[in-house]
C-alpha cells in the first residue's frame, strides 16, 4: 500500500469530542487494512469494520491491532451487512472510510453510491490496492499478453470495473467535489515470495482459462513453465495496482 497518501490523512483533526478517529473499513475481509493502518496512525481509534461473512468478521476484529502508532488504544466493532447499499447515515462522525482491494469488484453505480456516502458523510476515503490491469513478468514469454487481457476480461464480468475501477473512482469523488490523490502500490514478488508467487499464478491464469477457454492447452504449459521457474528462483512479477485518496472539500468551500 501506498504509504505516500497517509501525509494528509495525519493532519486531519479527529472531529470527535472525545478525540477518537473513527474509520470505517468496508469489505474488510480478514483485517488486514487495519492491521497496516491502525499501527500507522497516531490516536486513539475506533474501527468500525463491514463484510457480508460473520466468519471474515469474527477473524478480522480478533485479529486487528491494538494500539496505534503513539500507544493510543485501538476498539473494534463490527457490522454485517452490504456495502453496495452504503448510506451516509451509516458513516455519521466517520474520519475515514477505508477499503483494500474493494473497487475493482465493484461496480459504477456501486462505486458512485460509495462516493455518495462519503461526500454526505464529509469524510476522506483512502481505498488500496486496485488492480491496474498491467502485469510485468521477468522473464518474458510469448503468452504473457494474451493471459492478462484474459484475466482482465474477467475482471470486468457481469459489469464489474475491474481495471477500469480507479478512473471510474476519480470522477466520481471528483464530481462530488473530492481532491483525488492516486499513487501507484505495486506488488513486487520475487525469489522470497515463491509461495505466495505460485499461489497468484495460478489463481491468475485459471480465471484467464476461465474467460478464454480456448487458452486452456497453452496456458496449462506456461503455468507449469512458470511455476518451475518461480521454484527455481528465476521469476520476478510485478502485478501494479493503485491506491486513491479522496479528500472532500473542506467545510464552508465554494460550492
Amino acid at each position: 500500500r501506498a504509504r505516500e497518501l497517509l501525509g494528509p490523512l495525519r493532519n486531519r483533526p479527529a472531529g470527535r469530542a472525545d478525540g477518537r478517529l473513527v474509520v470505517h473499513d468496508l469489505g474488510c475481509g480478514t483485517g488486514s487494512m487495519g492491521r497496516w493502518l491502525a499501527p500507522r496512525l497516531a490516536g486513539a481509534q475506533h474501527w468500525i469494520l463491514h463484510d457480508r461473512d460473520p466468519r471474515l468478521l469474527r477473524r478480522a476484529a480478533e485479529t486487528a491491532p491494538r494500539a496505534a502508532a503513539d500507544g493510543g488504544r485501538v476498539t473494534v466493532e463490527t457490522r454485517r451487512g452490504d456495502i453496495a447499499r452504503l448510506t451516509t447515515e451509516a458513516l455519521t462522525g466517520a474520519w475515514l472510510v477505508t477499503a483494500s482491494a474493494l473497487l475493482d469488484v465493484l461496480t459504477r453505480a456501486e462505486v458512485e453510491t460509495l462516493a455518495d456516502a462519503c461526500a454526505g458523510a464529509g469524510c476522506p476515503a483512502l481505498l488500496t490496492l486496485s488492480v491496474a490491469g498491467r502485469v510485468d513478468l521477468t522473464p518474458a514469454d510469448p503468452l504473457d499478453t494474451a493471459i492478462t487481457e484474459a484475466f482482465n476480461a474477467h475482471q470486468r464480468r457481469a459489469g464489474l470495473l475491474g481495471p477500469d475501477a480507479v478512473s471510474v473512482a476519480r470522477e466520481a469523488f471528483a464530481e462530488r467535489g473530492a481532491t483525488v490523490r492516486p499513487h501507484p502500490s505495486p506488488w513486487r514478488l520475487g525469489p522470497e515470495e515463491a509461495a505466495l508467487t505460485g499461489q497468484w499464478l495460478r489463481g491468475w491464469v485459471g480465471a484467464a482459462v476461465e474467460q478464454r477457454p480456448e487458452l486452456r492447452g497453452p496456458a496449462e504449459r506456461y503455468l507449469t513453465a512458470r511455476l518451475a521457474a518461480c521454484a527455481a528462483g528465476a521469476l520476478r512479477v510485478t502485478v501494479h495496482h493503485t491506491d486513491l485518496l479522496a479528500l472532500p472539500r473542506p467545510t464552508g468551500g465554494p460550492a
